[in-house]
């Protein structure tokens, strides 16, 4: 059928140098579609490092009346957009040239940049620090503890990256991995200049997720949503992880529609652990029983380079007067969520092809 994986060549160059760059291709591509579409832009306060203007972009392609949707969306960590960009920058060309066809009653809402700032600074936060991936909390009331985190933050603040080592292995050893993963990245709400920080208030990225949920109605359709990320898991592979509840609707769409490759946090069946704000949440909320939310993660190098990277990043933005160190890390931060491998960005583009397949077979059956 239409909606099956496209046999079409793969090109790499889809992958864009910058943020700005990289919007300036996904508006060119999407102006290209045939058929109806619809654009929603949402500009974000702050401004890039060349200057230019940060803003999420949004098309609906497809029929406004859909019963089904494939949600897809790029930036939620801002970094991870590089992917995320390409991606769609991919599909956007499928579309165009007729390799890929929209079933019938079926529309593509697609969500570009939902952390702009951070893409164009090439971190995982926004301005303020916040990670819109712990941001979907409840902010009227008490805000979740990590007191793990609590234990551990001095060490993340070790300028000397072997005696940082030192202390996470220490509680490693006495707590177990898991312990270990939750207490650095399953949230945390009282240290903004930390990494994995949820904030004080809805984020840029959250806002927009709700007002395109108001706009579309979503809440009456069937919802695909794939939430595109990098930097956790197996080198170039594309995990499917669900945080519905394991015995959840949601849950059963998932391995209905993509198979025993759905990892489940909560079963410990994932590279990731349970976590707490994640952005599944805001969506999880407004699903029926057809429809489900899942994180396609690409792999790259190992968590605790990662953990080392981030600490290391969050270090130098708690510092002033030290852009070119900033600049600097700033490359080790773009290669280790976009490594610049054609292996890798090969790999990224044929699985998403793969599983955005699998998600408009799923939710337009």
């Amino acid at each position: 059928m239409s909606y099956c994986l496209p046999l079409a060549a793969i090109d790499t160059a889809v992958f864009p140098g910058s943020y700005a760059a990289g919007r300036q291709r996904w508006l060119a591509q999407s102006n290209k579609l045939p058929g109806h579409t619809r654009f929603q832009p949402y500009p974000c306060t702050g401004i890039g490092p060349e200057g230019e203007d940060l803003v999420t972009d949004t098309v609906w392609i497809g029929p406004e009346d859909a019963s089904s949707v494939l949600v897809l969306l790029g930036g939620t960590h801002g970094i991870e957009g590089f992917a995320g960009s390409a991606i769609q920058i991919d599909l956007l060309g499928l579309l165009a040239e007729g390799l890929v066809v929209i079933p019938a009653d079926t529309a593509v809402l697609m969500v570009h940049a939902l952390t702009p700032w951070g893409y164009a600074w090439q971190r995982r936060c926004d301005a303020d620090g916040v990670d819109l991936n712990r941001n979907i909390v409840d902010f009227s009331g008490p805000l979740p503890e990590n007191k793990d985190y609590d234990l551990l933050k001095d060490a993340f603040y070790l300028t000397d990256a072997a005696q940082r080592k030192i202390a996470l292995a220490e509680f490693e050893q006495q707590h177990g991995r898991v312990a270990l993963e939750k207490a650095v990245s399953a949230g945390q709400y009282s240290d903004p200049s930390g990494p994995f920080y949820g904030g004080t208030a809805p984020a840029h990225g959250r806002r927009v997720c709700e007002d395109l949920m108001r706009r579309y109605a979503l809440q009456q359709r069937d919802l695909a949503v794939i939430d595109l990320h990098t930097g956790l898991g197996s080198y170039g592979y594309g995990e499917i992880i669900c945080d519905h509840q394991p015995d959840s609707a949601g849950t059963r769409a998932a391995q209905n529609w993509y198979g025993d490759s759905v990892a489940l946090p909560l079963l410990g069946t994932s590279s990731s652990v349970p976590k707490t704000g994640l952005l599944d949440y805001a969506w999880h909320a407004i699903m029926n029983e057809r429809s489900c939310y899942v994180t396609l993660e690409f792999g790259t190098f190992s968590t605790d380079q990662l953990f080392e990277i981030l600490l290391r990043d969050h270090q130098l933005w708690a510092q002033s007067d030290n852009q070119q160190a900033r600049l600097e890390h700033s490359k080790v931060m773009r290669r280790h969520f976009c490594p610049d491998d054609q292996a890798w960005r090969e790999m990224v583009l044929f699985r998403a092809r793969q599983v955005i397949a699998q998600a408009l077979r799923g939710v337009s059956s």
